[in-house]
């Protein structure tokens, strides 16, 4: 009130200005036609009414009508007019002024109004876009109070949510917000505001069911605005409970695949070791006079078969711990020849006369790994070449410093993988379309050895050809010096 009053006393005393500066001029200096006088003072009039308001121009237009007449209407000098044509110009000069006045704080009037609900609609489309921008519904309940604040430069904002009894405050002056009328506002399903303060209380109404209320203080909003913040709230909150459905619809169908693939890879995988352990196992109990030799062979199938199934198993459990993140990684300084001797020492059997091309210079830097674990990646991924290429064409294992990296690459010359399968081949269970029941295994060595990369710090990528065979690379951090 004190800033309205203050601004409205420099526009008195800037027409007083404007009106004795305009006498003074063409009384003294400049000598023109009473028209000219006229039109000076009326622009004058309209420049004050635009700025402030129609009070100061009414105070103006009967101001410069006076000293229209004492100083340019003859008898100049006295307020009396002795030409009827002279009260003419007069009244016609007042009313002038008066109605362009009148227009002129109008035209200001509407501006203003229009710039006020310019501005609460770019409020209100921040508002809506920092509502987008919420995770999940107790996020965005904790998260709307301080976007009202920053939005709407407001003291304080509280929301009250009736399903849990429970608000959610923000700013300095929440305290301030008497939370007995917000759950009126709730109750009630009206809009009550306090200008005077200002505080406003609005229902959050979903269609016509109201589902909580908002406390705001410290900002003068309109009631399209405030009705408007009622009904962002209620579908932001609707849209984020929405999403939380729709992201446990698709973790149980995903679960559901998932499900489906394991059964599938146990179904096939399990079953070929199971039945050639109960094969032998059949012919050994069905004869008693089979020679020492060839019950031998029985009893070596059932040991390899047993194998088979074990390491299945512990591929699913050594999966299971790395997404759990309860592998502990021991790690050292490591020579990358001892990784590859190592994992060939290891699939030796599984190779048998394969030859292995391996070009590691033996200068290579030391990498920071966990021995064992940096051997099962070569592991995996010497046995995916293994088993997806023919046995005459050999498998190429190379070595070379990336920057902080050394960079380890093995290569078959299989059937290549299919670029749109090349994103998916580190996925969990997942098997090419075309091996899936040619080619043992579970879909779980790949992801296993991304799984291990990704805990030392590296990263995992594969480039293929159709017809042409697959390159898997990985990379290990060097050892940095003291």
């Amino acid at each position: 009130m004190a800033r309205f009053v203050a601004g409205r006393g420099i526009g008195f005393v800037v027409a007083a200005i404007l009106l004795i500066s305009i006498t003074f001029g063409y009384t003294r200096f400049l000598h023109v036609n009473q028209t000219t006088v006229a039109l000076s003072f009326l622009l004058a009039i309209l420049a004050v009414s635009a700025v402030w308001g129609m009070v100061v121009a009414i105070f103006m237009s009967l101001m410069a009508m006076l000293l229209f007449n004492f100083y340019f209407l003859p008898p100049v000098g006295t307020l009396t007019i002795a030409d009827l044509q002279n009260w003419v110009a007069l009244g016609a000069f007042l009313i002038t002024a008066l109605v362009a006045s009148q227009l002129s704080a109008r035209i200001r009037r509407e501006a203003d109004a229009a710039h006020s609900r310019r501005r609460e609609v770019e409020r209100l489309y921040s508002f809506s876009q920092k509502l987008l921008g919420e995770g999940n519904v107790i996020q965005l309940m904790n998260a709307i109070p301080n976007h009202l604040v920053e939005c709407f430069e407001a003291g304080a904002a509280e929301l009250f949510v009736p399903q849990k009894d429970k608000f959610y405050r923000s700013g300095y002056g929440a305290a301030q917000i008497d939370e007995e009328r917000m759950k009126t506002a709730y109750v009630r399903d009206e809009t009550c505001s306090d200008p005077a303060q200002p505080l406003h209380f609005v229902p959050v109404r979903l269609g016509v069911k109201p589902i909580g209320s908002i406390g705001i203080s410290g900002a003068v909003l309109s009631r399209q605005t405030l009705d408007a913040i009622g009904s962002l709230v209620a579908i932001s909150m609707e849209r984020a409970r929405a999403v939380e459905q729709l992201s446990e619809t698709e973790a149980e169908r995903q679960g559901e695949r998932l499900k489906s693939a394991l059964l599938d890879s146990i179904a096939h995988d399990f079953r070929t070791p199971l039945t050639a352990i109960k094969a032998a196992a059949t012919d050994l109990l069905a004869s008693h006079s089979r020679d020492a030799h060839h019950q031998k062979e029985l009893l070596t199938i059932v040991n390899e078969e047993c194998d088979r199934l074990n390491h299945l198993v512990e591929e699913a459990a050594e999966m299971a711990k790395l997404e759990a993140g309860d592998l502990e990684l021991h790690f050292q300084p490591v020579r990358i020849a001892t990784l590859i001797e190592a994992a060939l020492g290891h699939l030796q059997k599984a190779l048998g006369d394969r030859k292995v091309n391996v070009h590691a210079p033996e200068d290579l830097p030391p990498v920071r790994a966990d021995v064992e674990l940096g051997k099962d990646i070569l592991v995996q991924l010497i046995d995916n070449a293994n088993l997806y290429s023919r046995k005459e064409c050999p498998i190429t294992i190379t070595a070379e410093v990336s920057g902080d990296f050394v960079a380890i690459s093995v290569a078959d010359r299989g059937p290549g993988i299919d670029p749109f399968e090349q994103g998916l081949i580190f996925d969990k269970f997942y098997r090419g379309k075309d091996h899936r029941y040619l080619v043992r295994g579970t879909g779980m060595g790949l992801p296993i050895a991304k799984a291990i990369v990704t805990a030392h710090g590296g990263n995992i990528s594969v480039t293929s050809q159709l017809n042409a065979g697959s390159v898997f690379t990985f990379t290990l951090p060097i050892v940095q010096g003291k």
